[in-house]
């Protein structure tokens, strides 16, 4: 910001400085060329006089001059003597001053400048005529007086200049002045500017600071217009899309600690029950021990399933596509829970339109259709019933899934794929499931570009339907 500021008063200085010397130089280009057309006339019609040493003559010509131009006029000889001088003060000087040897000498036929005439001026190393006792500033303009193509003389004449040395004075304080107030204004205007479009940003570094401190529930403000609104609403919905998965990874690590520590616990009553009653009766001992046993296919199970669900977060899991029967992984899935359907005498129905033949990993797909209708047998009361319906709608595989159990609570139906969510906790961890198979579901059928959903009403049973695309891969 101050490198800006700098900039900005150096610019406004520069600017200054090049309309005050584009001004100075066009006032005294108008002055010059105003006393050069007087004098140039006049040194044509002192040649004659000069020429012959008419002092009567020469004196005629220099007062007339003088009178007409308002300024003071000498006239030199060609050794720079003063001949004529209309004051009558400086008769028979030599005068060495620029504009007088630049003719003499240098061989120009005028020239001019501008000369400070105080007394005490340390830079002026001669001593110079002016044409009131009260000037500070006078301008000497000269011309050549020729005759038959030789510079037989000079003609000098001394003009007061100090009203517009002044007046180029006075505009250049005022012109000063000016750009010094506008630049200030515009660093003031600048600094506020500043301060109002950085406050947002500041704001948000705040905000930012909070975060990285972990309060993940602060939020930017959004306000204005244009790019900074666009910033805070794009960071509001990073910290709503980072609250929302540390708030599902902390009900993930509970729940997932929840269902590890009810098995551990549970054989560890055992084990201490076999470890301290050592004369334990032998039956009781077997039970015991398959209990365990149960358990530990309970917690295999589990950590399986998590193992699964990290590798589909992590965008690591890769499909190993192949062409394939959705057909033939439903019969088969029927044939491995016939047995569990028999022992509950349930029945399993199939209505398989299309063989629905498709290019896409088959085991995930396995597991997909196993979690589905196992989900559907498990929840499915006694003599109860699941049909499971395949069909082609265009260009999509439409499985469908449906039971005669007790359905799912309106409230429940938007949890259903959340890991480790359960309609009936207690009934679903008596049925030895973990809570993750549906949201495993979900996670297979996404990867193949698909969607998973369900509908139920309570005690009217559930259907679950996945729809897959046959032409993707």
């Amino acid at each position: 910001m101050l490198a800006f500021f700098f900039i900005i008063g150096l610019s406004f200085l520069l600017m200054a400085g090049t309309l005050m010397n584009m001004l100075g130089n066009y006032l005294f280009d108008m002055r010059i060329r105003a006393d050069r057309a007087g004098l140039e006339k006049w040194a044509v019609q002192a040649a004659d006089s000069l020429g012959s040493m008419d002092a009567r003559g020469i004196d005629e010509v220099v007062r007339k001059a003088g009178a007409e131009l308002g300024s003071r006029v000498l006239l030199l000889d060609s050794d720079g003597k003063v001949q004529s001088d209309s004051y009558q003060q400086a008769m028979g000087r030599r005068l060495h001053y620029p504009e007088v040897v630049s003719i003499l000498v240098s061989g120009q036929t005028a020239d001019y400048g501008i000369h400070s005439v105080k007394p005490d001026n340390p830079a002026t190393r001669m001593p110079l005529l002016s044409f009131l006792p009260s000037d500070e500033w006078a301008g000497y303009a000269t011309a050549g007086v020729v005759q038959s193509s030789h510079v037989i003389g000079v003609l000098l004449m001394i003009s007061s200049v100090g009203e517009m040395m002044q007046s180029l004075m006075t505009l250049q304080n005022n012109m000063v002045l000016l750009f010094a107030g506008v630049a200030l204004a515009a660093v003031l205007a600048g600094m506020i500017f500043s301060q109002v479009l950085a406050r947002p940003i500041s704001d948000m570094t705040g905000v930012i600071q909070s975060m990285a401190k972990g309060d993940l529930g602060v939020r930017a403000k959004v306000r204005g217009s244009g790019e900074v609104r666009q910033l805070a609403l794009a960071f509001n919905t990073m910290s709503d899309q980072l609250e929302s998965l540390n708030q599902t990874r902390n009900q993930f690590v509970s729940n997932a600690s929840h269902e590890l520590k009810t098995p551990l616990a549970t054989m560890k009553i055992m084990i201490e029950s076999l470890i301290y009653q050592p004369e334990m009766d032998a039956g009781l001992r077997t039970e015991f021990l398959s209990d365990v046993n149960q358990e530990i296919d309970r917690l295999s199970s589990l950590v399986s399933d998590l193992l699964t669900l990290v590798h589909a977060d992590s965008h690591s899991t890769r499909l190993n596509r192949e062409r394939m029967s959705l057909a033939g992984i439903v019969k088969d899935t029927q044939h491995r829970l016939a047995m569990i359907a028999e022992q509950n005498e349930q029945t399993i129905t199939l209505q398989l339109a299309d063989s629905c033949d498709m290019y896409a990993d088959k085991a995930k797909l396995q597991q997909v259709v196993y979690n589905l209708m196992e989900n559907a047998v498990k929840y499915t009361p006694v003599k109860g019933w699941i049909k499971v319906s395949l069909q082609r709608v265009g260009r999509d595989a439409v499985l469908t899934v449906s039971d005669s159990g007790p359905g799912i609570p309106r409230d429940s139906l938007p949890h259903v794929f959340d890991r480790f969510y359960r309609v009936d906790k207690a009934r679903g961890r008596d049925s030895g499931g973990t809570g993750l198979g549906l949201s495993i579901v979900q996670q297979y059928v996404n990867l193949h570009g698909g969607t998973a959903r369900v509908s139920s009403e309570d005690g009217q049973g559930a259907v679950f339907t996945v729809t897959l695309p046959l032409n993707k891969g």
